[in-house]
């Protein structure tokens, strides 16, 4: 069903969360349907990708499969065929606990679970070749142990005792869960905790493991990188546009 902007509400937000969505699929952090974002729209309701009986995946979101829930999963607006996702509880409860974040990003990168799978540390192993990657790391990424589903609301209270306050969970086996204030910052943290564990897989292969950078430089790496979400939004979104993802 093709709908013209202003026929639903929050179109704007429906729209960046389809790029975001876009976005994720095109760097491998996600594949096929399986993979979601979620934003904070109000006191007690957030969007989120549905599946319709059309559903080409993530790499061809759209506004229209953005839904409009409250955090226990109960429908906000009138059913437009669109199934409510298995894990809403991992969003749900992560917007319900967490009043510091408005996007939570849930994605299963190969490079993530292969590495925690070989129990690869996922470590601030490099300072300025990615600043924001260092940053993730230096402040340390929670592993929660199962391989479960996060679909009910006590597994993701579960997981959520793992993740603490940290802006990014991995879940063995499974995937991640990485949170944001907003869209931009919750996607780049994502991408950045993917790159960590790229890495780590690559310094795996040479036999050798990924070890922190000393601590004299990591007090020399800037608090904030001059890519910031804003700027890498803009990026992504170009690329989107330059190999024709955008569609």
């Amino acid at each position: 069903m093709s709908l013209e902007p202003g026929e639903l509400e929050y179109y704007i937000q429906r729209q960046r969360i389809a790029t975001a969505c876009r976005i994720m699929a095109m760097e491998g952090l996600v594949h096929g349907t399986l993979g979601h974002i979620s934003m904070r729209v109000g006191e007690d309701e957030m969007l989120i990708r549905g599946r319709g009986p059309e559903d080409s995946g993530l790499f061809f979101s759209t506004a229209e499969e953005i839904c409009l829930y409250d955090f226990s999963g109960n429908p906000r607006e009138s059913k437009r065929g669109y199934s409510t996702p298995v894990e809403l509880p991992l969003h749900g409860e992560t917007l319900r606990n967490r009043p510091d974040v408005n996007v939570v990003v849930h994605a299963h990168p190969p490079a993530v679970l292969a590495a925690t799978l070989a129990n690869l540390d996922i470590v601030p192993c490099f300072g300025s070749f990615s600043i924001p990657a260092n940053q993730i790391a230096s402040q340390g990424i929670p592993v929660y142990p199962r391989s479960v589903l996060i679909s009910t609301r006590q597994i993701a209270e579960d997981m959520l005792t793992t993740m603490g306050d940290h802006r990014a969970c991995i879940l063995r086996g499974h995937g991640i869960t990485v949170v944001g204030p907003t869209l931009e910052s919750a996607l780049l943290s994502a991408l950045s905790v993917n790159t960590l564990a790229e890495v780590a897989l690559e310094i795996a292969k040479t036999g050798s493991r990924a070890v922190p950078i000393p601590p004299e430089d990591q007090a020399l790496v800037p608090a904030q990188s001059k890519f910031s979400p804003d700027a890498g939004w803009k990026f992504y979104q170009a690329k989107l546009r330059r190999y024709g993802y955008d569609k």
